[in-house]
């Protein structure tokens, strides 16, 4: 079980800039995958930004050039730094971590924090 802990979240103004950081604790084998993912109200849940234990990365469309999402390893954690924000990415942001083992692989999701950029 993978418990994840989202902060960071807030107002911010168009242009501005916030960090999200995401802790993954519980009892698991190792992390592969971690990420960021968003909802806004009335649409589905997006891809924003992926990370791979290795460091590959993969972002959506929207945000290439203006967030970048990191990891701690040692730390089990994961973090997004979000420039240039626009209106809109105004969102819920949900930490996303898949977890691995010779139990097989797991999703796990964090309980999601508030973004909202205001013009």
């Amino acid at each position: 079980q993978v418990q994840l802990v989202e902060s960071g979240g807030g107002l911010v103004e168009s242009g501005g800039s916030l960090r999200l950081s995401c802790a993954a604790s519980g009892s698991f084998f190792r992390i592969d995958s971690m990420g960021w993912y968003r909802q806004a109200p009335g649409n589905q849940r997006e891809l924003v930004a992926t990370i791979t234990s290795g460091g590959l990365t993969r972002y959506a469309d929207s945000v290439k050039g203006r967030f970048t999402v990191s990891r701690d390893n040692a730390k089990n954690a994961v973090y997004l730094q979000m420039n240039s924000l626009k209106l809109g990415d105004t969102a819920v942001y949900y930490c996303h971590a898949v977890d691995c083992g010779g139990y097989g692989c797991n999703t796990n999701w964090g309980q999601g924090t508030q973004v909202t950029v205001s013009s």
